[in-house]
């Protein structure tokens, strides 16, 4: 258990220490899968298009914000799970 306490405060300090990089990488991600959720069938229903943009912009916030890295990957980690359900979703109906 220690020892995955440790790997988790090394990953959060080099995080923090390649902060631009990774903001970067988690705004193309987190902004370009939104946008193609939006453009494969959110945007015909409401409920979806709150579902997608509530996360997606919280994401955009705290990196705007220079929040924890912790907070921001915990946003991304969800805006990208929900991006991914409802982009499966929209592709197999």
């Amino acid at each position: 258990m220690a020892n995955t306490t440790v790997s988790q405060s090394d990953f959060i300090k080099n995080a923090e220490f390649n902060r631009f990089g990774l903001i970067t990488v988690i705004l193309t991600l987190v902004g370009c899968l939104g946008g193609l959720t939006v453009g494969l069938g959110a945007i015909e229903s409401t409920v979806a298009l709150i579902v997608v943009i509530i996360p997606t912009m919280i994401t955009l916030s705290f990196l705007l914000a220079v929040s924890p890295m912790k907070w921001i990957f915990s946003a991304a980690t969800v805006s990208l799970s929900i991006d991914l359900i409802l982009m499966t979703y929209y592709l197999l109906t």
